[in-house]
C-alpha cells in the first residue's frame, strides 16, 4: 500500500548528474556507489527525491543521452547491483528515485540501429526513421540538429539518410513503428520493476516526427521556452512544426501513463522544448491520463526579473489548467542560474530559491544550486562537450554547469576524487564547498536545507493556488491559499529598498531566518532582495 501516491505534488527533486556527483572508485568519474556514499547529505537537504541523469551503457559522445542498453549500468558508473543498492539505501532515508529516460533517440552502437543500418529489409529496418535523398543526392528536408548542421546523416550501406534530432551518433527512433513503442514501454517496465519511482523524460516532445517530411517554416521570433540561440544556432531560424511535438505524441503519452498507472505512487515529468512550450507542458499534462508533470526551459534562460517571472508563471497558470507544472532554474544543459542571471550576493540567490520554493507546482533542484555555484570558465582545452566544441568560442557548451561537486575546500579536487576529474575541478568553487557552508548560519546552503524543512511542512505551498497582487516594480507579492489558509509571498527582486502595501496581511512566525522585512502597520518594508511570508 503507497502511503501517498501524489507524493510528487509539489516534491522538491534534487537532480544528481552521476559523473560529477562523487567518485568512488578513483577513476576521475562519479558512480552510483559515489551517489550512495553522499545520501545522507542529500536527506540532510530535507528533498523528496533524487532525479539521476543517464547512467546506462553507452558510448558516452553525449555523456549518457546516447543510450546503447536501456537495461545495464555503464560499468564507469557500476553494476546493476549497484542500482539496486542505491534504491534501497534511498528508500530507506525516505528518498524517491527518478532516472532519466531518453526515449527519443538512442546510440549509433546500440544493437537496434547496428541492425537497421545494414539493410532496408531486415527486422529492424523501420525502427528509425530513414529517408532517401533528393533527386540531387541532398538532404530529404530543412530540417536542422539542435547541436548543428542538418538533422540528416548518409549511410552507406542502406544508401539513405537517417534522421537525428541531437548529434550523428544519437539516431531517432521511429515512433509510428508500433513495435518501437512496446519496446520502449518494456524497457521502461524494466525498471518500474527494479523499484524505480518515476522518470524524467529527455525531450519528450521529439518522439515523433511528421510522416510526409514537411519542410519547416521559418521562424520570425524566438517563441518561449525555444531552443537555441539565434546568433549562434541556427536551429531557432525554424519554426520546428513538422520535426517535433506531432500530434501523435498525445497517444503515446496515454499509454506511457497507463502503464505507470499499474505502479502506484511513481511518476513522470517530462522535459519539454518547443517553439510553443507552455501549451505544449498543458497539452501534455492535461486530462490526468499523460505526463504527471511538465517542465520547459522558460525559466533556464538568461530572461530574468519580476516581469519576466510574473509573465511567466501567469501564463503556464492560465494555459495548464488541470496539468502540474514542475520549475527549475537550473539544470545540466544551461549556465548556472547564479552566472546567468547575475547574482552577486547570497541574499540575492536566496531570493530566487525562495521565489522557486514557493510557486505552485513541484521543483527541481539541480546539484551545487544550493552551495550557489557559479559557472565555471574552462580553457578550450578543457571542453568535451561536443556542442560547446562545436559553437566555440560564442557559445561555449555545457561543461561550465558540469563540473564536479566541491566537497571539501581543503582537499585535492575538492573532495570530489583522489585524481584528476573528467572535468577540472573550478577554483572559485573551493570557497562554496560543502565543508565552508555546512553549520555556518548565513551560508546559502544552510538557507536551503532551513527553507526546504519549513517548506515541508506548509500543505498551503505544496497544495495551494497561486494569485499575484499588484507590487511595485522590481517586486513580487502573491498569495497561496488552501483550504481557508492563505500566505502572503513577498520578494524585493532588486538591489534597492522596497515598501509593499500588505492590506490583511499578518507577519508569520517560525519562518527561515533570512526570511523577514521590517513591519510597519499594514506596511512591509524589504532591504535589497529580501523577502517575507506573511499570513493572509
Amino acid at each position: 500500500m503507497i502511503r501517498n501516491p501524489d507524493w510528487w505534488r509539489g516534491a522538491v527533486i534534487y537532480q544528481v548528474y552521476p559523473r560529477s556527483f562523487y567518485d568512488s572508485n578513483g577513476d576521475g568519474i562519479g558512480d552510483l556507489p559515489g551517489v550512495t556514499a553522499k545520501l545522507d547529505y542529500i536527506a540532510s537537504l530535507n528533498v523528496d527525491g533524487i532525479w539521476l541523469s543517464p547512467f546506462f551503457t553507452s558510448p558516452m559522445k553525449d555523456f549518457g543521452y546516447d543510450v546503447a542498453d536501456y537495461r545495464n549500468v555503464d560499468p564507469i558508473f557500476g553494476t546493476l547491483e549497484d542500482f539496486d543498492s542505491l534504491i534501497a539505501e534511498a528508500h530507506e532515508r525516505g528518498l524517491k528515485i527518478m532516472i532519466d529516460q531518453v526515449l527519443s533517440h538512442s546510440s549509433d552502437q546500440h544493437p537496434w540501429f547496428v541492425e537497421s543500418r545494414t539493410s532496408r529489409d531486415n527486422p529492424k529496418a523501420d525502427w528509425y526513421v530513414w529517408a532517401d535523398p533528393k533527386p540531387d543526392g541532398t538532404v530529404p528536408n530543412n530540417w536542422l540538429s539542435v547541436f548543428g548542421g542538418p538533422a540528416w546523416s548518409w549511410d552507406s550501406r542502406r544508401k539513405q539518410y537517417y534522421m537525428h534530432n541531437f548529434l550523428a551518433s544519437q539516431p531517432d527512433l521511429n515512433f509510428h513503428n508500433p513495435e518501437v513503442q512496446d519496446q520502449v514501454l518494456s524497457d521502461v517496465k524494466f525498471w518500474l520493476d527494479r523499484g524505480v519511482d518515476g522518470f524524467r523524460l529527455d525531450a519528450i516532445n521529439f518522439c515523433f516526427h511528421d510522416r510526409k517530411l514537411r519542410d519547416n517554416p521559418p521562424s520570425q521570433s524566438v517563441a518561449e521556452g525555444s531552443i537555441g540561440v539565434r546568433q549562434e544556432n541556427p536551429y531557432a531560424y525554424q519554426l520546428h512544426k513538422h520535426d517535433k511535438t506531432q500530434p501523435e505524441n498525445l497517444d503515446f503519452l496515454r499509454r506511457l501513463r497507463a502503464l505507470l498507472d499499474q505502479y502506484p505512487g511513481t511518476t513522470t515529468v517530462g522535459e519539454i522544448g518547443d517553439d510553443h512550450s507552455l501549451q505544449t507542458m498543458a497539452d501534455y499534462t492535461s486530462g490526468g491520463n499523460k505526463l504527471h508533470m511538465a517542465y520547459s526551459f522558460d525559466l533556464l534562460t538568461e530572461q530574468h526579473g519580476a516581469d519576466f517571472f510574473r509573465k511567466t508563471i501567469n501564463t503556464i497558470e492560465d494555459k495548464l489548467t488541470d496539468g502540474w507544472p514542475c520549475w527549475a532554474i537550473g539544470n545540466h544543459d544551461v549556465t548556472r542560474v547564479s552566472t546567468r542571471w547575475g547574482a552577486r550576493s547570497e541574499q540575492q540567490l536566496k531570493a530566487y530559491m525562495a521565489m522557486l520554493l514557493t510557486l505552485r507546482g513541484s521543483v527541481c533542484i539541480y546539484q551545487g544550486e544550493e552551495l550557489g555555484l557559479s559557472e565555471a570558465e574552462l580553457d578550450y582545452e578543457d571542453l568535451v562537450d561536443p556542442y560547446g566544441i562545436n559553437f566555440w568560442p560564442e557559445y561555449k557548451g555545457r561543461d561550465g554547469c558540469r563540473t564536479p561537486m566541491v566537497w571539501h575546500h581543503q582537499e585535492t579536487h575538492g573532495g570530489f576524487s583522489n585524481v584528476r576529474p573528467w572535468l577540472p575541478v573550478y577554483d572559485d568553487h573551493y570557497d562554496a564547498a560543502v565543508t565552508v557552508q555546512h553549520d555556518e548560519d548565513n551560508s546559502v546552503l544552510e538557507a536551503y536545507r532551513a527553507f526546504l524543512a519549513w517548506r515541508r511542512e506548509q500543505t498551503v505551498l505544496l497544495k495551494g493556488d497561486i494569485h499575484f497582487l499588484k507590487a511595485p516594480k522590481n517586486s513580487l507579492v502573491y498569495t497561496r491559499s488552501y483550504r481557508g489558509e492563505t500566505l502572503v509571498i513577498a520578494l524585493n527582486l532588486s538591489e534597492r529598498p522596497v515598501t509593499l502595501k500588505m492590506p490583511g496581511a499578518t507577519p508569520l512566525t517560525g519562518t527561515p531566518d533570512f526570511v523577514g522585512g521590517q513591519w510597519h502597520g499594514q506596511e512591509l518594508q524589504l532591504g535589497a532582495w529580501g523577502v517575507d511570508i506573511a499570513r493572509g
